[in-house]
């Protein structure tokens, strides 16, 4: 039986504003949830939902104001456990040139395991096998102020494998990234969920990444609305786009396809799933 890497109770965060009335702007209202050991989840909402709230409480970045959060057991409101929760969770952020520090890749990557103060032979180690998981062993000696963005946010994925983490949290680390960029992102989370068992948290706003989840996760006022597998979630097309978000493109043609007659059972996700559909519905009208 799987473990829960992340255990969420009745957890409130709100944010203080200075001005003249003084209230406080409430990000998160009364969230529960708990997310296992190598699963591959997906957070969408709106702008203002509580998403990226979400992502840095699982990470002690924020502590609730009320409620608890546990990783791997671990209290985020304990200091003494801030250093194990966020070797255990990694953070990968919207901007990569926010945690690149280093003048060239490998320094950067090595930068994680050495404040953990992790053996100088094992670093070396450990730098080498993170930048070949992320496919850019070839950059390690370049300047990270001249990749690309989508092989920035590789370099701040490699440091966060550097580190040896149980889970990934990313929060929107793909919004700045082309198309290419961020199919290069998706297929190296996939592959880290998939052969390393990493449990990977995907804080996105696009509609074609949350439905390569296992697990779909929707948040809006900050509270959460929809939680099951992506089918199970892009199924409620109505509900979702009452909620100010859209559906994947295939999943809505064959929605209105669906509402002018056409026999439905499961709405497709991705152009493959919508081909075998019709293929299938053409088979049975020869």
């Amino acid at each position: 039986m799987k473990k829960n890497i992340f255990e969420v109770n009745n957890v409130n965060y709100s944010y203080t504003v200075y001005d003249d009335i003084g209230n406080d702007i409430q990000a998160v209202k009364d969230i529960s949830i708990n997310i296992q050991s190598g699963e591959f989840v997906v957070v969408l909402g709106r702008n203002g939902s509580g998403k990226s709230t979400m992502a840095r409480l699982l990470n002690a970045l924020l502590i609730p104001k009320k409620g608890r959060v546990l990783v791997m057991g671990m209290d985020t409101a304990d200091e003494n456990n801030v250093w194990d929760i966020r070797s255990t969770a990694g953070m990968v952020f919207q901007n990569p040139d926010n945690q690149i520090i280093a003048t060239t890749v490998e320094e950067d990557v090595a930068f994680g395991p050495e404040n953990l103060g992790v053996d100088p032979s094992e670093i070396r180690t450990r730098v080498d096998d993170a930048l070949a998981t992320v496919g850019i062993s070839h950059l390690k000696e370049n300047a990270p102020h001249l990749l690309s963005g989508g092989q920035k946010q590789r370099v701040a994925i490699a440091g966060i494998l550097a580190m040896k983490p149980q889970c990934i949290i990313l929060d929107e680390a793909t919004s700045m990234l082309d198309p290419v960029g961020r199919k290069e992102v998706i297929n190296i989370l996939r592959k880290l969920n998939k052969e390393e068992n990493i449990t990977v948290v995907h804080i996105t706003h696009h509609m074609d990444e949350a439905a390569l989840a296992k697990r779909l996760i929707i948040i809006d006022n900050g509270s959460i609305v929809l939680d099951g597998t992506p089918k199970e979630v892009f199924s409620e097309v109505d509900r979702i786009k009452s909620l100010g978000l859209d559906v994947p493109q295939v999943t809505e043609l064959m929605y209105s396809l669906m509402k002018q007659g056409l026999k439905v059972d499961n709405l497709p996700l991705t152009v493959d799933e919508a081909f075998d559909l019709i293929n299938d519905i053409y088979q049975h009208l020869s």
